[in-house]
């Protein structure tokens, strides 16, 4: 048959993930010849044949490898060859990088049944992986992804991983972090200060440490874990202590998902993300204790919360901790069943400061919280935290999903994004992707300062991109906001504040691909509004790089400022002095309400907020849930669950009030909580009746701009009890509603929000 010739560009997730020997395999097996490689922008491919067997491989190229994502596929015909010869791998070019770097991947149950084969040479390795798992983001210093290009450069390939690696055929050919115990990374005990342990079995001395009730650090994939037994209520109340996290919940490891259904329940779709490949933690709702029990349930895990973090085990590494508690059996067929051993897994960063990443910095900065560490010698390139996920919303987007890109309805110019204060990521944009960088932290101490600088730096290395346009937060003092600035001018470049609340909303149209006007419902903390007041309940029409405030909550005083969103008990304060009710707080509140009193009656210090945070503040104190919070949102979060605890309830009457300017008052529901409602009660009608205000709210926003479309965002909306009704309700009442999917709705996800605002901007900012 007539020979063709064709060129085929591939876009997407397709390097370090076995696409080019997948590609090989297609071609050779339909007698094809030509070539495929990796370059800067994806994947190139050259493959002559008859039309049959070409329009064949074409339709086999898109039943993709485990890890693959093809985003753009474009084919073209070349003049046929008249000698063709065999199909090849061809050695990576260079050109301008583009290309996607893949996230980090859990282990693959090809290599899980290898590491517990007591044949295979690579039995209990903890460091064994394939292109179908293992890291890659984390280890990646540079496109192409070639081994030169990571950080396991240093680990020269033994023969037989040599031989694997060069094998078209095998499932580790070219899978760049390939190694065995003759040749790669290995493992190292130490003690509080450093020192190496010469021991005979690292796991084996480790999960016995763990056993005995100490706190161990452990290298993971994007930074430490600090590690111990969740069944051992003394080791988890001294982990708090000695991290300074009174109350804060941990994320909680088992074997399986087995051994957590005695603890927690999910639906098939919780239960599915928390076994998929990316591994996230994810908060499932816990089995309340019997009226029998004498104790709380693992206690000092989550304490006063409806839902607990759990996750299942990623690394090769975390599978022999596990393996080794259960006495080591033959194969994987244990894993099947229950497993005793429940380990408290959280992010070693002191005092809410940067992940751990390296050996000494773990020594230094984990001195007097870890009895012990579990280091290795193949260095983390890429700070990278546990993706946190809720009812299928992020909490928080990081390892396993990032730096896999946000596809944008557009293209535009390059925007270098860098958050706001709380829960910082940054943003970089190319053409119509946008990459979401893993969480980078609170900007409130100067180690998650360096590290934000840092990242903006990795980032724009490793992907290569050189940003037309900074944008930040419209609030001018942030260390993000100071940032862009200062980054802006050193390069000439325009810098451009988005207002927080537009940012919410624009995070969510950007990745849904909306650009016709909608309206947002942003509901928050805190944010700096436009005319320069404390906003957090608003009501706005977005277009674009435009908004419009339409609407807002009736605005709470806040006594001491900052200080009434540690102290909820302030925020009931203000709320009962509102009311016309001021006697009442010496009572509730006792001396320290006197001052308090006098700073609302002199309105000193007492800035006003229209935030939807605070109001669930003032619900939490009055119904004496929670007075002073340990964490940010521990009242919201108690209240939240308390509602779970009670069930469905019904709206109150006359519960809320509407004016003709669109300002929403929830006074009344507060005024009726201020009653001596018991603490259930009150959370299940509250949530029910501010889910019917907002409601009624969008509907008289529906009526004036004849819009019928609404973004929901902010971190109110990780409430998943509100969330899920208000959306359940306006959907009943003919809205289409757009929730955050890709990125956080809270202030994980501004940067892409500032992001998408930026490069919609006339070309000609100033």
């Amino acid at each position: 048959m007539l020979q063709q010739r064709r060129a085929i560009r591939i876009r997407g997730q397709v390097q370090g993930v076995g696409f080019r020997p997948f590609v090989y395999r297609l071609a050779t097996g339909r007698g094809l010849s030509g070539f495929v490689r990796n370059d800067g922008a994806g994947v190139e491919i050259e493959v002559q044949g008859d039309s049959v067997r070409l329009d064949a491989f074409l339709d086999a190229l898109h039943e993709l490898p485990p890890l693959a994502r093809i985003d753009d596929f474009h084919v073209h015909e070349l003049p046929a060859l008249d000698e063709a010869s065999a199909f090849v791998i061809a050695i990576s070019s260079g050109g301008s990088v583009t290309a996607d770097i893949t996230p980090d991947t859990a282990i693959c149950r090809h290599c899980l049944a290898e590491l517990l084969n007591p044949a295979d040479r690579r039995y209990r390795y903890p460091f064994i992986n394939c292109t179908d798992c293992g890291p890659r983001y984390t280890i990646t210093a540079a496109l192409p992804y070639d081994r030169p290009n990571t950080s396991m450069a240093g680990f020269p390939l033994c023969p037989g991983c040599e031989r694997e690696y060069r094998d078209p055929g095998d499932r580790r050919f070219h899978a760049q972090p390939n190694a065995c115990p003759a040749c790669g990374p290995q493992l190292t005990l130490r003690d509080a200060k450093g020192h190496a342990l010469a021991v005979d079995d690292v796991i084996a001395t480790a999960v016995a440490m763990l056993q005995t009730g100490e706190i161990l650090a452990i290298k993971g994939l994007g930074g430490f874990h600090l590690v111990c037994d969740a069944r051992n209520a003394a080791a988890v109340e001294r982990l708090r202590q000695r991290k300074q996290r009174d109350a804060k919940p941990f994320a909680v490891m088992a074997a399986n998902s087995a051994s957590l259904a005695a603890w927690v329940d999910g639906d098939a779709e919780e239960w599915r993300l928390l076994e998929a490949p990316q591994r996230p933690i994810v908060l499932l709702r816990r089995r309340l204790a019997s009226p029998e029990a004498k104790a709380e349930p693992l206690p000092g895990i989550a304490p006063g919360l409806a839902h607990w973090g759990v996750m299942l085990p990623y690394t090769p590494l975390h599978y022999l901790l596990f393996h080794q508690a259960a006495g080591r059996p033959n194969g994987p067929a244990w894993l099947e069943q229950p497993q005793s051993l429940l380990l408290v897994m959280s992010s070693a960063n002191p005092g809410g400061e940067p992940l751990v990443i390296g050996d000494d910095e773990a020594v230094r900065r984990l001195a007097g919280i870890a009895d012990g560490l579990i280091t290795h010698d193949r260095a983390i390139l890429g700070r990278c935290d546990d993706s946190v996920m809720a009812g299928g919303a992020f909490i928080r987007r990081a390892r396993g999903y990032t730096p896999q890109a946000i596809r944008l309805p557009a293209a535009g110019p390059s925007v270098l994004a860098l958050g706001g204060f709380l829960k910082n990521t940054l943003c970089l944009t190319r053409d119509n992707r946008a990459y979401l960088s893993p969480h980078i932290g609170s900007l409130d101490n100067a180690e998650t300062c360096r590290a934000l600088e840092e990242a903006a730096a990795h980032w724009q290395s490793i992907l290569r991109i050189a940003p037309e346009r900074i944008a930040c937060d419209l609030h001018p003092d942030f260390p993000s906001s100071r940032l862009a600035a200062a980054y802006a001018a050193e390069r000439g470049l325009p810098c451009i504040a988005v207002q927080h609340h537009h940012a919410h909303l624009a995070a969510i149209m950007a990745e849904h691909g909306l650009q016709e006007p909608v309206l947002g419902l942003a509901l928050d903390g805190v944010g700096l509004g436009a005319e320069g007041g404390i906003w957090g309940g608003e009501l706005l029409r977005v277009e674009g790089a435009r908004f419009e405030r339409i609407g807002h909550l009736r605005p709470l005083p806040l006594p001491g400022g900052d200080r009434a969103a540690r102290e909820p008990w302030r925020l009931a304060a203000a709320t009962l002095d509102r009311l016309g009710r001021g006697a009442e707080l010496l009572d509730r509140f006792g001396p320290k309400a006197v001052l308090i009193r006098q700073m609302l009656e002199r309105r000193l210090n007492t800035p006003e907020t229209s935030s939807a945070g605070r109001l669930f503040d003032a619900a939490a104190a009055l119904l004496k849930v929670r007075e002073v919070c340990a964490y940010e949102g521990q009242a919201a979060m108690e209240l939240e669950a308390l509602a779970h605890q009670y069930g469905p309830a019904a709206a109150l009457a006359d519960g809320f009030r509407l004016s003709a300017d669109g300002v929403l008052d929830l006074l009344p529901t507060l005024a009726w909580l201020a009653d001596g409602v018991a603490p259930g009660v009150g959370a299940a009608v509250f949530h029910a009746t501010l889910t019917e205000a907002l409601s009624a709210w969008l509907d008289w926003a529906g009526g004036k701009s004849d819009l019928r479309r609404v973004a929901l965002g902010g971190g109110c909306f990780l409430n998943r009890l509100l969330t899920g009704s208000l959306q359940m309700r306006l959907e009943s009442m003919g809205w289409q509603v757009f929730t955050a999917r890709w990125a956080p709705p809270n202030d994980g996800g501004l940067s892409l929000g500032q992001a998408w605002v930026a490069m919609q901007l006339p070309i000609a900012v100033s």
